[in-house]
């Protein structure tokens, strides 16, 4: 982004709100990067003159963690979009008219609407706004890639140049015209990892429209709790990081749990470390807090094993900073692992994790169990026993 003009309004969209927390540490991160640029370039007055107007699925949880402190910093304006599943007669007439018409982008329109009132306020003729797609590694996700083309086409539309932000995806799905039609109209794209950027190199995108960079969120600031809770022992932790999501990609029932549970009490039974249960999001479709707890529960009486409470991002990076090993399958919770220089094993599940090991150690062979192929219920145990000093 630092070859990027951001002398001009900018709207961050795509973001899915904080109560996931790697959703909330990327748009943490980048909001310092553009400040930071801004400060360093020959315009620092974008600073003031041009708030972030960061778009947000869920305003209340992006006030309830660190995103309000950067708002009360003038770093950005947060600014909710409109859910169109929460008002029956609009979804209705919206429904009818897509029906009539054709216009399937009137939903993203609809969705959109208040973050284009908000850049009236910023609106100057002649300037270029820039809208900045930071729910890039949302492309891995088939059921989302239709939303994502019709959002990025109502900001075109709109005459905002645009971004795509910290993306990966599966090289398979570059098969997609309208995908790849979709990804020719960004003016940058920043894949995270190189089997994106190769894969986008591959399907045609020009080399001059794609940047590889590292995950934004492998910045985020770290915040050092205050107190560490009881059982909790600095540099004597594992830490463990569990998710819905990789569970429901399981190909053998009930088999990534078995695994975390021996991989527990083997920790407990061979070696003087407690383990740290982190959750990483905490939305009720897909609460960590569920699968984390049952572990929890299996071995609360042990009196080694800490369940952590929700906190915001930056606060969860101290948690994980201050483990020796961190076993983990939310993404964004092993990028916190990997920037604290910890020791990190993944229970991946796509083309996310296994770019990033790859970059980063050469090979996913000993850091990445893709959830998919687990069948021993060993696996982690064995991985974590002969994991590559």
């Amino acid at each position: 982004m630092e070859n990027i003009n951001l002398n001009r309004p900018i709207i961050m969209y795509m973001h899915a709100g904080s109560g996931n927390h790697g959703c909330e540490a990327i748009a943490d991160s980048t909001l310092r990067l553009i400040y930071r640029l801004r400060k360093e370039s020959e315009f620092p007055g974008a600073c003031t003159a041009y708030p972030v107007i960061l778009v947000t699925n869920s305003e209340a949880q992006d006030r309830k963690y660190y995103l309000k402190d950067l708002e009360d910093m003038g770093l950005c304006v947060i600014v909710e979009e409109k859910h169109i599943d929460r008002n029956f007669i609009n979804h209705v007439l919206y429904y009818g008219w897509r029906k009539i018409t054709g216009d399937r982008e009137s939903f993203q329109r609809y969705r959109f609407a208040p973050a284009f009132k908000e850049y009236k306020a910023y609106k100057q003729e002649g300037v270029k706004p820039l809208a900045i797609s930071i729910g890039g590694d949302n492309y891995c996700y088939p059921e989302m890639v239709q939303d994502l083309i019709l959002a990025d086409n109502v900001f075109r539309k709109r005459g905002f140049e645009t971004i795509l932000w910290g993306c990966s995806i599966e090289p398979d799905s570059l098969k997609d015209k309208a995908l790849l039609q979709d990804l020719m109209g960004f003016e940058k794209i920043f894949a995270r990892e190189s089997i994106t950027y190769d894969a986008l190199l591959s399907a045609g995108l020009s080399a001059d429209k794609l940047v590889l960079r590292k995950d934004p969120a492998f910045e985020l600031e770290t915040q050092a709790p205050e107190k560490y809770p009881e059982g909790f022992i600095p540099g004597k932790m594992v830490g463990i990081n569990l998710s819905p999501m990789v569970q429901e990609r399981e190909s053998q029932p009930g088999i990534t749990m078995e695994c975390y549970k021996n991989l527990i009490r083997y920790v407990l039974d061979n070696t003087d470390n407690n383990i740290a249960l982190v959750p990483h999001v905490v939305w009720a479709g897909s609460d960590d807090r569920k699968p984390l707890g049952e572990l929890y529960k299996a071995f609360a009486d042990t009196g080694r094993v800490v369940m952590l409470e929700d906190a915001p991002a930056e606060e969860l990076k101290g948690y994980i900073a201050a483990c020796n090993f961190f076993v983990g399958a939310r993404t964004h919770s092993t990028i916190a692992a990997y920037s604290s220089g910890v020791k990190t094993l993944v229970i991946g599940y796509s083309v996310k994790s296994r770019g990033i090991a790859k970059d980063l150690f050469g090979t996913i062979d000993g850091y990445v169990l893709p959830v998919q192929e687990l069948s021993n219920p060993q696996a982690l145990v064995e991985a974590y026993v002969n994991y590559k000093k």
